[in-house]
């Protein structure tokens, strides 16, 4: 089963022109991790990690699984219908939260502050 979180993702961001980074791109920190199968991932995708097997997964709050809580924001679209796909997640940095895709349940106040101690800033609209 494929599920899309928002459509018209490119590489240069959503078919909006909204840009991910919100400035301080020096600040940024990232690493390679696998997401999980079957869903198609949009560029700045909150996600969360998964107890068992430590993949990820878009974060939604009612999950039991461990990726309930937010944990890092895809850097970059992957379509993982076929199976699981490595991506370039980030682990610090500024971002504009008009580009983060939400997981059911979660909104920027519900994750902020969390994100914030992790070093994730979300940031009001940045213009394209």
């Amino acid at each position: 089963m494929s599920t899309t979180y928002r459509a018209g993702v490119t590489d240069e961001g959503n078919s909006a022109g909204v840009q991910l980074v919100a400035g301080n791109a020096h600040l940024l920190v990232g690493r390679v991790v696998t997401l999980l199968a079957g869903a198609v991932y949009p560029e700045g995708a909150l996600l969360g990690k998964l107890t068992v097997g430590g993949k990820y997964k878009v974060s939604a709050s009612a999950a039991n699984d461990g990726s309930e809580v937010p944990d890092l924001v895809l850097g970059e679209p992957v379509d993982a219908t076929a199976g699981d796909r490595q991506a370039m997640a980030y682990s610090r940095g500024d971002f504009n939260a008009n580009a983060i895709t939400f997981g059911a349940g979660h909104t920027v106040a519900s994750v902020r502050e969390g994100l914030r101690v992790k070093g994730i800033q979300l940031l009001p609209s940045v213009p394209a």
